[in-house]
């Protein structure tokens, strides 16, 4: 079986297709995956070190905030460029299955794999789609969906529509106690995790520096800045002696450190985008979500989705301050409320979404290069 997994730009529609590729290859150690990103993404980074063959093509994979109409018109320009590029991709490769994580590059992809008849699978991991998956919905053969609120309109309420939830790396090979142990964090000790997905987050690290010091009275903190690491090993260089060893600034964390520091930690402090709720619900973890508010209000509404189950507290960009960063913190020092908050984020943790969407990638495949077929899926519903 070929897959020619679509994705890139940022973090949440990497990583998920990185969990389904590792479910394929063990389903079907025979599997061939083979990856098609785009231009300004960390895709020509990742994906390469996960091992897959990358193509990239014209289109952008992310756009930067703000970007100008003369950005927007490059930008769209060689969004038509890539529709030839994608076709030609397609009849190279002659893939049994597309599987597509949404964004920019799952446009010309999908009309793509559309015109040339091959099967396709769209995964949607925010409640309310974003515009790219909106447009090419329509042309995929099924589509699976992370929150079952996205299957109340078309065409995401058709029966070739699956409620998989988010695909999320394997938490549970990892020990807390372990995870705990190897990064020196005591019995009793309370862990924060903090990051802004896979893009740094200014406005969390602006409210974050300003309750540092007194933060870090109570917890140790996990800090992933991306590109601010020189200014965060400065604001470390600047706290006292005796709890500089409590605030560890880190530029990424990937692979094992983040599965350890998820497991080991005691509360999240992140943004909204599908992945980061995805993986702290996995991991039982509760969480400060503050929704990046330029994302066309889907991390919003993942947010909304989040705090009602129970799992974390809402707090909008406009309002994370200090102040009410210190709030929140201090509402989640007490073991009882993390205690809460950890068995409702569980609850709505989806642990086999990766499988779930590989044996749907299983059932649609052509067995143009071999592909095989597996049980079945429930109509708009869960695997059987």
């Amino acid at each position: 079986m070929r897959v020619l997994i679509a994705g890139g730009g940022t973090g949440g529609h990497l990583f998920p297709g990185f969990a389904v590729a590792r479910t394929l290859r063990r389903l079907d150690p025979a599997a061939e995956i083979h990856w098609v990103g785009g231009r300004r993404g960390m895709e020509s980074r990742l994906v390469v070190a996960e091992g897959y063959p990358l193509t990239l093509l014209a289109a952008p994979s992310l756009r930067p905030a703000g970007a100008g109409p003369l950005a927007i018109a490059r930008d769209a320009f060689a969004l038509l460029r890539s529709l030839p590029q994608a076709i030609s991709l397609l009849r190279r490769l002659r893939p049994s299955v597309v599987f597509a994580t949404g964004g920019y590059i799952a446009i010309p992809v999908l009309f793509a794999a559309a015109l040339t008849r091959t099967p396709s699978l769209l995964w949607e991991g925010n409640v309310v789609a974003g515009r790219s998956n909106r447009l090419v919905a329509r042309f995929a053969t099924a589509r699976a969906v992370a929150w079952r609120e996205t299957t109340a309109d078309a065409p995401w309420s058709d029966p070739e529509t699956h409620h998989t939830g988010t695909p999320v790396r394997d938490l549970a090979k990892v020990s807390r106690s372990a995870a705990r142990r190897a990064l020196g964090i005591g019995d009793g000790a309370l862990l924060l995790l903090a990051f802004g997905g896979s893009q740094r987050a200014l406005r969390l690290e602006s409210a974050l520096s300003g309750v540092l010091e007194s933060t870090l009275m109570d917890w140790h903190v996990i800090h992933a800045v991306g590109d601010g690491i020189k200014a965060a090993e400065e604001r470390r260089s600047s706290l006292p002696a005796t709890l500089r060893d409590r605030y560890r600034p880190v530029e990424m964390l990937l692979g094992g450190a983040m599965e350890e520091a998820l497991v080991a930690a005691d509360l999240l402090l992140g943004r909204a985008g599908a992945s980061t709720i995805a993986e702290a619900a996995a991991a039982g973890l509760p969480a400060v979500i503050v929704p990046y508010p330029y994302a066309g209000g889907h991390q919003r509404a993942n947010a909304t989705a989040f705090a009602a189950a129970g799992g974390g507290l809402l707090i909008d960009d406009v309002d994370c301050t200090p102040a009410r960063l210190a709030e929140a913190l201090e509402h989640f020092r007490s073991p009882a409320l993390r205690s809460a908050a950890a068995v409702a984020a569980r609850a709505i943790a989806r642990p086999d979404a990766a499988e779930s969407i590989a044996t749907i990638l299983f059932r649609i495949a052509s067995p143009r290069s071999g592909a095989f077929g597996v049980s079945g899926q429930g109509s708009n519903g869960d695997p059987r």
